[in-house]
């Protein structure tokens, strides 16, 4: 883990190892900074958890907003906003500059809010998010409100997730669609059998 880096950098992770075995046990890394706010009583994480630097977790709500599966792989600058809830499987591996979250300012469905209104006078609207075991989230993309994230898939770079994404499935686009699919042993452009 540290050949790769110069002096500066090995530096920096082991300092940041030796805090992750004190504030994080059984964490694998936890790199600083690292912001959680909320309180670490609202994360609840698995074994050999790894974050990246700057990754932000603002949690919110009662209970325990934010869950993480075991062998996690967090990049950098990776943004969890968790009002209710947010459930990541095992073996789920990020990309950095990704953004999830469970809540948005305001409704704009059945019951809009008002765009008169400042965004931050509006009421917090929450919806789960449910990501599955095995999946990969590309470069900077967003997984929205509401959605839920089979197993096996991918998501690729800069996509914004606004739907169900079922298991074995690659997306990609705003908003994303499916591209391929897993059949028996190999990936099939999306619609083909």
């Amino acid at each position: 883990m540290f050949g790769q880096y110069g002096p500066s950098e090995t530096f920096k992770n082991v300092w940041a190892l030796l805090l992750t075995k004190v504030l994080f046990p059984g964490a694998r890394l936890v790199r600083r900074p690292f912001y959680l706010r909320g309180g670490k009583c609202r994360f609840v994480y698995g074994e050999g958890f790894t974050c990246g630097y700057s990754c932000r977790f603002d949690l919110a709500g009662d209970g325990t907003p934010l869950i993480v599966g075991k062998n996690c792989k967090i990049n950098d600058r990776v943004h969890i906003s968790a009002h209710e809830s947010v459930v990541i499987g095992d073996n789920v591996l990020m990309a950095s500059n990704i953004f999830i979250s469970d809540n948005s300012h305001g409704s704009y469905g059945d019951d809009p809010s008002l765009p008169d209104m400042a965004p931050d006078d509006r009421k917090i609207v929450t919806k789960p998010v449910r990501i599955g075991d095995n999946v990969w989230i590309g470069e900077g993309a967003a997984v929205m409100p509401g959605v839920t994230i089979g197993n096996g898939v991918i998501i690729g770079t800069n996509a914004v997730v606004t739907r169900d994404v079922p298991d074995n499935v690659i997306v990609a686009g705003v908003p994303a669609k499916p591209i391929k699919r897993f059949v028996g042993e190999g990936w099939l452009p999306s619609g083909k059998r």
